[in-house]
């Protein structure tokens, strides 16, 4: 339980800057009715209670899983089944990621139905079972991460000459969506327990990269997907947003749903570990019994995480985006550099991925260090969203573009290592925080400003924000290039 309390004590720190700012906000600039307030407290406890709860069971249950499974697909002797077990596992953990279906849902009211969120939700999973089974082939075969990534953004690229303002938007969104609470434990700890079964001097650059690869599946899909369907224009607007009447009554109305979603969220997981247990693991009951503990710790925590999230957080969120935009409209990138550099600390997979980070690399690279990279990083993201969103003429592609090129180009200038870990943090700080409070704030916004088109620019902040971490980390790596070169030299 020791580990539980601590797990507790960084997550309150995490989540105490984005509440503080908000209430800064509410006494200050954006004053919220007392209810919506109150909510907004509680969902701060919520999520205090539920990400300790939820980090604490993924560290021994959706950890260990991906282990396991990622041994079994190393074991595999044929590329085939290496394929097909990394398609299955990728298309299965997606399907059922919270984030991707809150995106859904969001694309499908935004659009007015003309976009299914249903259609949204397997085109995605199909892209990203794709992609992590090109990703585990490239391990165990062992080929560079940096060309891999220089051949799907090109593609990426290319294909975006051709798609309407509004799919480039909703496809680069959902890939930031898709490495999300679920996703990204699992295909994290499956890439580690490939890479560390293979062995050899490449184990440790090879531990991450896989994320990065899953969340450019759903980029090509739904491009790919608009272009098929033959889809030029898409109308649609923002989502009707009304203030929820007394304290209690929204988190009554969402517990019993969120709490029934969230075993539907699990439910692939546990029965793909039951069967491969029975096929493959064959673990000792009191290892198998820990899993399981695991899992329903997770359950919990992810239950209330999002209970917090969506009846304290995103309203708010909405609130704040259009009360700004409407009165203080030139302190919306100031806002947005305020809010992306607090709202990474709540995210959940951030802490799982700089942990690796840390454990993986015998504590040379401290998880301290990639935070606050990956802070400046996406508060960078979210005011660059806020500066787009009040210029008509500024479009997405104008900050994803010379992003991600830039991104590719240091690829073949960092240590291998910083190429996958900087991939992989632009996957895990677009998770639920974002997906939900960010983008809620970005759409208000979006409503507020007559001249900003909502269905194009309420979404793409998610893109920016999984954008902006792959150049800053990869920038890291080039300082510590340059710094122990020169320890080298001093040395000599």
């Amino acid at each position: 339980m020791n580990l539980l309390a601590h797990k507790f004590k960084e997550v309150a720190f995490s989540v105490l800057p984005i509440t503080l700012l908000v209430l800064l906000l509410n006494f200050t600039l954006v004053p919220i009715e007392t209810d919506a307030l109150f909510r907004f407290l509680l969902g701060a406890l919520l999520i205090i209670l539920g990400l300790g709860i939820f980090l604490f069971g993924a560290q021994i249950g959706i950890e260990e899983i991906g282990k396991l499974m990622g041994e079994t697909v190393a074991k595999a002797n044929h590329s085939f089944t290496v394929g097909l077990l990394g398609f299955l596992l990728g298309f299965l953990i997606t399907i059922a990621e919270p984030d991707l279906q809150i995106l859904a849902s969001e694309v499908n009211t935004a659009s007015e139905g003309t976009i299914s969120g249903l259609l949204i939700l397997i085109v995605v999973s199909v892209g990203v079972g794709i992609m992590v089974s090109l990703g585990l082939l490239r391990i165990v075969y062992s080929k560079k991460l940096n060309r891999f990534l220089l051949i799907i953004y090109g593609c990426i690229f290319i294909l975006g000459l051709f798609v309407i303002d509004e799919f480039l938007a909703i496809s680069v969104d959902a890939s930031g969506a898709t490495t999300g609470a679920m996703t990204t434990p699992f295909i994290l700890a499956l890439g580690f327990g490939v890479s560390q079964f293979k062995g050899g001097d490449a184990s440790e650059e090879d531990s991450f990269g896989l994320v990065g690869l899953a969340s450019t599946g759903p980029i090509l899909a739904i491009m790919i997907m608009s272009l098929v369907k033959g889809i030029t224009q898409v109308e649609g607007s923002a989502e009707h947003f009304t203030v929820a009447q007394g304290i209690l009554q929204p988190y009554f109305g969402i517990l019993p749903a969120t709490f029934k979603e969230s075993i539907f969220t699990l439910l692939p997981l546990l029965l793909l570990f039951l069967v491969f247990n029975q096929w493959k693991f064959k673990l000792s009951k009191r290892s198998r019994r820990l899993i399981l503990k695991g899992l329903l710790y997770t359950y919990i925590g992810l239950s209330l995480f999002l209970v917090g999230v969506n009846a304290g957080f995103m309203e708010i969120g909405r609130m704040m985006g259009e009360g700004l935009a409407s009165n203080y409209f030139y302190l919306l990138p100031w806002v947005g550099l305020a809010l992306g550099m607090v709202v990474v600390l709540a995210e959940p997979a951030v802490y799982i991925l700089t942990q690796q980070v840390e454990e993986v690399t015998s504590g040379h690279l401290k998880k301290n260090v990639i935070l606050i990279t990956l802070s400046i990083g996406i508060a960078i993201a979210v005011s660059l969203s806020m500066i787009r969103i009040m210029s008509p003429s500024l479009r997405l592609w104008h900050i994803l573009l010379p992003g991600f090129a830039l991104g590719s180009l240091l690829s073949f200038k960092v240590p291998p290592i910083f190429v996958g870990i900087a991939y992989d943090s632009g996957g895990v700080a677009s998770g639920p925080m974002t997906a939900t409070f960010i983008l809620a704030f970005t759409q208000g916004a979006a409503n507020a400003i007559p001249t900003a088109n909502v269905l194009v620019d309420g979404f793409g902040v998610i893109a920016t924000v999984a954008m902006t971490p792959i150049v800053a980390l990869q920038i890291l790596g080039l300082i510590f290039r340059i710094r122990e070169r020169r320890q080298l030299e001093y040395e000599d």
